[in-house]
């Protein structure tokens, strides 16, 4: 129902100066090193709105403000916005208020709300329009010609309520009643009832609620379960362990209090093996370390060590290996496989809830797991996000999916406090570590054997360049400066994320990229410009040597049409031969024409790149105005290094 679109909290702890921080829509990934703040920034997004009653999750000024500015503070004695999250608002949700309220009442898609320390909220950017509302309800009312005629001009509910205290019409008493009665009194007492109504009854209850998940809530080798039920904590029995333990029990649909009556346990065992089955099941199509494991469970009675007359029923957790047929207790196990099997247990006794409106805050998630199982981990997280938001930290670059680094937020600490961007800005190699050994960065290195470096989006851009580039010298003409290395960088989506990294490494750095489809690549590189991390005229685009009536192209568009079908139809013999006259003008560039043609929304670019190779042609095969368009552009490149 509402998506967090963005974070900004201030004055917490490491963070001295105000932050703000977009979120994904599925799985946002904080990268920094030990202690630069990235266990601070979930904490903050926890204590929004916990989902159950803590005081670990609650904001507390002192102990939570910046030690060495909290005197001062509590001098000053204002108030201060902690953290102010920003929301988007579902379709469904924004048509539940029109069924109710009426069409154009309330359009807002996204709004904001902030708390304070000291407990005060506000709400930001809502927008409804109380005048509109009033003028329908008016409308559908069945009232006299005098009361409607009284009713004029009244825009607002405050305006109705001091015509309720001096009017003797009847009619119009019992209306405000009714409206008192439906929306006043369910609404906030904003000057905009609606506002307050909508705010009230459709927005707060539909915030997300949020989890926070770190490493100690592993579930222990034996449950006392007396202990359990009682909530008694102690030295195996941490709070922690504790709510995992509850968990397990929920999941397989136990009452603790019944078992601990109980004389006999085999319907429980029963249920226990049942939910083991099913948790077996789900741990191994993600652990794939060791499939040879299972987990079994047993209960048993023992006496209290305090006082023999007390019997207790304990729950043994073992972990059987089938290969070898012997069992050890869960604590005998490795510490990843028993986090593992601890964190898939608490996670779908989430699930298994009815309720989908969280948010899940993982901490370091598989800290102590080996490389291979940390990418089950990140598998079961990318399932995760198909229900649920999900913020995690890491510095490890096997929690990073290279394929999406748009994800990464990067989190240091400065002389400022922490400092978290979208743009991977920070110098410090400590922090780029993960991001550069999630992209292959040893092997990227060696990409880069010199120090002027063009990158484009795929190998088919690296053919084209190269064969029109000796074409043209072949002709005395302006190819490419041998100087050049052209770079593949495997897609659009890591250009941002690769100019960042290598901005360090004194390397020329220079793009030349199609145009974005989407706004928020463009963006990425914008907000690299605008932080001085790449020059603006460092970043060049195929639209600016193509002519076209969009203002967009692809490397194809450099080619007349015919030239490129050509080489379209020579590569792609599964479908008839087409013609320039068979392509629709309409669309933008020459890959949509082609996408319409074969009725697909993508082919293969290497193919008619790897073919042209393969024909070894001269500049006769192009038409002056291609190499044309190829010189020129080669030329402005060529001036940038």
């Amino acid at each position: 129902m509402l998506t967090l679109k963005e974070v900004k909290i201030a004055k917490y702890k490491s963070y001295l100066e105000t932050q703000v921080v977009s979120i994904e829509n599925k799985i946002t990934t904080l990268v920094g090193k030990n202690e630069s703040g990235k266990t601070a920034f979930l904490e903050a997004i926890a204590k929004f709105n916990y989902f159950e009653k803590d005081p670990k999750f609650q904001f507390d000024v002192t102990a939570d403000y910046p030690r060495n500015e909290l005197k001062k503070y509590q001098r000053e004695n204002e108030p201060i916005e902690v953290i102010k999250c920003t929301f988007e608002i579902s379709d469904e949700l924004l048509q539940e208020i029109s069924e109710e309220l009426g069409t154009d009442i309330f359009k807002t898609k996204s709004f904001s709300y902030g708390m304070k320390y000291d407990g005060s909220a506000s709400w930001y950017n809502l927008s409804a329009n109380e005048e509109l509302f009033l003028k329908n309800y008016i409308k559908d009312s069945t009232l006299t010609p005098e009361a409607t005629e009284e009713l004029k001009g009244i825009k607002s509910f405050k305006a109705l309520e001091t015509l309720f205290g001096t009017t003797q019409n009847e009619e119009i008493k019992k209306l405000y009643q009714e409206l008192k009665k439906e929306y006043i009194d369910k609404a906030y007492k904003w000057d905009n009832i609606i506002q307050g109504y909508i705010a009230q009854n459709y927005l707060k209850p539909n915030f997300p609620k949020f989890w926070y998940f770190d490493e100690y809530f592993s579930l222990p080798s034996r449950v006392n379960i007396n202990r359990l039920q009682s909530n008694q904590i102690d030295a195996e029995l941490t709070a922690e362990a504790l709510k995992t333990s509850k968990a397990l029990f929920e999941l397989a649909g136990i009452d603790i209090a019944k078992l601990v009556n109980a004389s006999t346990f085999e319907t429980f065992i029963a249920e226990l093996e049942a939910t083991s089955n099913e948790i077996t099941d789900q741990i191994f199509e993600y652990w794939s370390t060791n499939e040879n494991l299972e987990i079994k469970f047993e209960i048993e009675t023992v006496k209290n060590p305090q006082n023999p007359n007390v019997i207790e029923k304990v729950l043994d957790i073992r972990v059987r290996n089938t290969r070898h047929r012997v069992s050890l207790p869960l604590k005998n196990r490795s510490k990843g496989f028993n986090w593992f099997f601890s964190f898939i247990v608490w996670f779908s006794k989430i699930q298994s809830d009815g309720n989908k409106n969280f948010i899940l805050l993982l901490d370091e998630p598989g800290l102590n797991l080996h490389a291979s199982a940390q990418a089950d981990l990140l598998r079961y997280i990318e399932d995760l996000a198909k229900e649920y938001q999900v913020i995690y930290t890491t510095h490890s670059p096997f929690m990073i999916d290279s394929n999406h680094l748009e994800r990464v937020r990067t989190v240091y600490d400065s002389d400022a406090g922490s400092i978290i961007s979208s743009a991977i800005q920070e110098k410090d190699p400590d922090t780029l570590f993960p991001l550069q050994a999630a992209l292959g960065y040893d092997i990227a290195q060696n990409l880069f054997i010199s120090k002027n470096n063009l990158l484009v989006e795929g190998p088919a851009d690296l053919l084209y360049l190269t064969i029109i580039s000796s074409i043209l010298e072949s002709e005395k003409r302006e190819g490419l400066k041998d100087s050049i290395t052209i770079v593949p960088i495997g897609g659009m989506d890591k250009v941002a994320s690769f100019i960042s990294l290598l901005r360090g490494s004194k390397l020329n750095i220079v793009c030349l990229l199609d145009s974005f489809s989407d706004q928020k690549g463009k963006q990425r590189i914008d907000d690299l410009i605008k932080i001085k991390i790449i020059k603006d005229r460092n970043v060049r685009y195929f639209d600016e040597f193509v002519k076209t009536t969009n203002g967009k192209a692809d490397i194809e568009d450099l080619f007349e049409k015919s030239e490129y079908l050509d080489l379209f139809n020579r590569s792609f013999t599964e479908f008839k031969d087409f013609a320039v006259t068979d392509l629709d003008n309409k669309l933008p560039n020459i890959l949509q024409q082609i996408n319409k043609l074969i009725s697909k929304n993508h082919f293969n670019h290497y193919r008619p790149a790897n073919q042209l190779a393969k024909m070894s042609v001269d500049s006769k095969y192009f038409s002056k105005d291609t190499l044309n368009r190829f010189e020129n552009m080669f030329k402005e490149i060529n001036k940038l290094y």
